[in-house]
């Protein structure tokens, strides 16, 4: 009884001392595609993502309730980095559910126009308010609407201490008309939020970006979490749980920090909502430990200080690599090892995919080299007789064209499919079967499909740790037939590690660069982003694996990517062009719509 007359309690102060209006809410996922164009279009950087930043510490007075409840102490406030633009992943402040909608739209215009990022707060958001509205005067009406309710729902200024007070009249002010305030008077307590303005303290540019998923994460029977926020992260050493006695009370911290993996032994917390609980941390700590846990969060970081150093490597099979923040293209950054599959025992087509070999041999045998007629040919093995009577019933002059000629019709391609073997592909893809099982399946059919057209193919897969390892397995080369060794080596794929693509693109172009043909195809299979566990992260491995891209065209080849990310919308248009790619929503469908996707693209 107690324990329910607290929760009833809880909940009850909570919604007393919210000031947001659960009905009017908007949340990122309805506007993000046309907040990230009009951000675009209004000169923001194309290669940021668009993605939902964490909460921001504030340290502002709080109403009694507030206190009481112990909410309000952060606030979704935008931000714009190297990275990525960062809005709130939910807007609830207005009454109305336009005034929300119109925050995003303002704020990503703010942080699309920023003109002095290098500026004070104060000083740096008037100046973009006046930009927004200056150079696009369709925004200033909405403008005005939006500083009148963030008027509105801001602290009473008769409530406020004599500093704050003047404190708020400044920046209320400031709202009202930018660029009228300087400077914002001293208060021995920071201002409310402004949500209208980008937060105080900024990203460091350059930040590493890492998925706080490590190799045991994609592990099977664990309950993952995802969420689509950005934390603060920092890299420690994993402490040495030994328990003990606490001699204080827990109710007595304000502020606490715990390590990214969340684990504890009673069983009251089996059903924790571990997204709530990163919520709590300014600074997620981040350690390496080989135990798994029940429940995991999918989250994405910036790391505190990016990973490892740009010296070149020493060896063979060394790729440059592109870097975005300097903008050169530094060489001897990635070292390839090429993995053999000589082990891997021989086997014939698995029985579940006989029929749908069966039904490709069919449709594929329309694209077999065959002998075709010709008419009208200035020379050949026959007089084509229709020609020669025109000609003569015209009385024309000399003339030609009157044999037909047998030719053999051949297709002068080349395709190498690169598939990615990360670690992300242990996913399950739903009906009991994992990424990777998806994979298998369709190298086999689209060998299967490309046996019958005769075609020039290669499989390769490739998989990552860290800059100097960079996987290359090669499946099956140009130069070798298709059959039982090949299935053998494709059969026993497994997932490991990272997906460093830029660098598996840059290898794979010069194995098909070399290759003879009119038409060469690069087709990439993945599930996901460039993702590495260094600094290959986020903005740094997209716009790496685009150059290395923009190379493969100019070589002559046509990349193109298969992908089963449902979210590769973020990043592919930037990365191969709104043209170059495919998105699978249901990854059971890719070993049958690969080989046709093949057929569409070489017809």
């Amino acid at each position: 009884m107690e324990e329910q007359v607290g929760i009833a309690w809880h909940r009850l102060v909570n919604r007393l001392a919210a000031r947001r209006h659960p009905a009017a809410a908007i949340e990122l996922t309805s506007v993000s595609r046309a907040a990230a164009l009009l951000y675009r279009a209004l000169g923001g950087d194309h290669g940021v993502a668009l993605q939902a930043g964490a909460q921001t510490r504030h340290g502002a007075r709080r109403a009694w309730l507030e206190r009481l409840a112990g909410s309000e102490r952060k606030a979704d406030l935008a931000w714009v980095d190297g990275q990525a633009l960062r809005l709130p992943p939910v807007i609830d402040v207005y009454p109305e559910a336009g005034l929300n909608r119109d925050l995003y739209f303002w704020l990503a215009a703010l942080c699309a126009v920023d003109p002095r990022p290098d500026l004070p707060w104060l000083t740096r958001n008037q100046a973009a308010a006046l930009a927004v509205t200056g150079g696009f005067p369709g925004l200033a009406a909405g403008y005005r609407r939006l500083v009148a309710a963030e008027i509105a729902r801001r602290p009473q200024l008769d409530k406020l201490p004599p500093d704050e007070a003047r404190q708020e009249e400044a920046i209320r002010s400031a709202l009202t008309e930018p660029g009228s305030v300087a400077a914002l008077p001293a208060a021995r307590r920071p201002p409310h939020p402004v949500l209208l303005w980008l937060r105080p303290e900024l990203a460091a540019a350059g930040r590493a970006h890492a998925a706080a998923a490590p190799e045991a994460a994609a592990q099977a029977g664990s309950a993952l979490q995802s969420d689509k926020k950005r934390r603060i992260a920092e890299h420690a050493e994993m402490p040495e749980r030994k328990g003990g006695l606490m001699l204080f009370r827990p109710e007595s911290i304000f502020s606490w920090t715990e390590y990214a993996k969340i684990e504890h032994e009673t069983q009251e917390n089996e059903d924790q909502d571990l997204a709530r609980a990163a919520d709590d941390l300014d600074v997620i700590a981040i350690a390496q430990d080989q135990k798994s846990v029940a429940k995991k969060l999918r989250m994405s970081l910036d790391l505190a200080a990016a990973q490892g150093d740009g010296a070149p490597l020493d060896g063979a099979g060394m790729l440059p690599e592109w870097d975005y923040r300097t903008q050169l293209l530094k060489p001897d950054q990635c070292r390839i090892n090429a993995v053999p599959l000589g082990d891997a025992l021989p086997c014939a087509l698995p029985g579940h995919l006989v029929r749908d070999r069966q039904r490709l041999r069919r449709q594929f045998a329309a694209l077999q080299p065959q002998r075709q007629r010709l008419k009208a040919q200035p020379e050949g093995s026959e007089i084509d007789i229709d020609p020669y009577i025109r000609h003569v019933a015209q009385r024309s002059g000399a003339g030609s064209g009157f044999y037909t000629d047998q030719r053999q019709r051949q297709r002068d391609l080349a395709c190498l499919l690169l598939a990615d073997l990360s670690l992300s592909t242990e996913a399950w893809a739903g009906e009991g079967r994992r990424v990777i099982d998806v994979i298998r399946d369709s190298l086999l059919l689209f060998s299967e499909a490309l046996s019958v057209t005769r075609d020039r193919f290669a499989l390769v897969g490739f998989s990552s740790r860290q800059r100097s390892d960079v996987r290359f397995h090669t499946l099956k080369a140009f130069d070798e037939a298709y059959g039982d060794a090949v299935r053998g080596r494709i059969n026993g794929i497994a997932p490991a590690y990272y997906t460093r693509m830029g660098a598996a693109i840059r290898h794979a172009t010069g194995i098909l660069g070399r290759q003879k043909a009119r038409e060469r195809l690069l087709l990439l299979l993945t599930d996901g982003k460039p993702n590495d566990a260094d600094h290959y992260e986020g903005r740094y491995g997209i716009e790496d694996t685009r150059k290395a891209l923009i190379a493969a065209r100019q070589a002559g080849l046509r990349p193109f990517c298969v992908t089963v990310d449902q979210e590769a919308h973020e990043y592919l248009p930037h990365t191969f062009g709104k043209s170059s790619f495919i998105i699978i929503r249901k990854p059971s469908e890719l070993p049958a719509r690969l080989p046709l996707l093949y057929a569409l693209l070489t017809r």
